[in-house]
């Protein structure tokens, strides 16, 4: 589909997903080698992103998967309606027994009733969940498995037989093998260590907070209506932010809703209330807040990179403009 890594990162271009060498490199070499992708780092950075913005740029069905503690077997593989099996039986039973009706012997009724099982056991009784989906889809897939460190260490060792052989054995039915082999990635925010053995079996990708020139780059396609001058004053103050000793960082998600938030606003100009009223689209926390608040009143919040170099308008000084007690 894609002869070089600079085609995959055009591709990701055309989705506004903005993907650096390694990311291109990384998507190539998966696709090449049928190989599933681990992608790794903080939340919000855009891995999720990547597996559906991916999915478009190839043409494939997504199919995603959201791992929590618990996941088990039955909620990402399959579950079989035996109730609604029940139904059928009950529904057909009168002709069940026209069909028995003539039967000589119990072993003429049993070779009837077999030649009848697949009404019985069929995918119609199948409740498929995305792991099957994605293996059973009648058209090339992209199975997205989300923060893969928040279940349990037996549903990893579990994943790892499904993406082995991208097969399933279901009793009623034998074995259910991939149409097309699905293309994998996986997510995960570090939360805890993964199997060294799921890592192996994985192209290992990781993604980290961008530089001040690529988020300011991802600003601009991702919200255009953004005045420029107010973009780099967002980024300027998010990256310093990312630098402060904090309980959460601001994503880049979340910088992407505060650019919003701002031409919701009509914001022209990123002055002190604005960025005093504002600031909880980018922390989530009331002591990260409050401590952005000191900086800001220091004026080290509103300097880019610890230059010195202000990054607001020239009546904003010392956190506070000019004419304002």
């Amino acid at each position: 589909m894609f002869s070089n890594t600079k085609e995959v990162i055009s591709a990701l271009a055309d989705q506004k997903y903005i993907a650096s060498d390694e990311i291109g490199t990384v998507l190539f070499l998966a696709e090449k080698l049928g190989k599933p992708v681990l992608s790794e780092g903080p939340a919000g950075v855009g891995k999720t992103e990547l597996g559906k913005v991916w999915a478009k740029a190839t043409g494939r069905t997504l199919i995603r998967l959201q791992c929590y503690e618990g996941l088990d077997e039955s909620k990402a593989l399959y579950e079989w309606e035996y109730a609604k099996q029940m139904l059928y039986t009950q529904l057909l039973r009168d002709k069940l027994q026209v069909i028995l009706k003539d039967a000589t012997s119990l072993s003429d009724a049993a070779n009837r009733l077999a030649e009848e099982e697949d009404v019985f056991f069929s995918e119609r009784f199948l409740l498929a969940r995305p792991l099957l989906q994605a293996i059973i889809s009648p058209e090339p897939a992209l199975l997205l498995i989300d923060e893969i460190d928040r279940s349990d260490t037996e549903f990893e060792a579990f994943l790892l037989e499904v993406l082995s052989d991208f097969q399933v054995s279901v009793p009623e039915l034998g074995t259910l093998t991939a149409r097309h082999q699905p293309m994998v990635i996986l997510t995960s925010n570090n939360t805890r260590e993964l199997s060294e053995a799921l890592k192996r079996r994985c192209l290992y990708l990781s993604i980290n907070y961008p530089s001040h020139e690529e988020e300011l780059r991802v600003v601009r396609l991702r919200v255009p209506e953004l005045n420029q001058r107010v973009a780099a004053q967002v980024v300027d103050v998010v990256q310093n932010l990312r630098a402060m000793d904090l309980k959460k960082h601001p994503s880049v998600a979340e910088t992407l809703d505060w650019a919003k938030a701002l031409v919701m606003l009509n914001a022209d100009n990123l002055d002190e209330h604005t960025l005093e009223t504002t600031l909880t689209v980018l922390l989530k926390h009331e002591s990260d807040v409050q401590r952005a608040k000191r900086e800001l009143n220091g004026g080290n919040l509103t300097r880019r990179g610890g230059t010195g170099r202000p990054s607001l308008p020239s009546n904003f000084q010392g956190g506070r403009p000019r004419g304002r007690s």
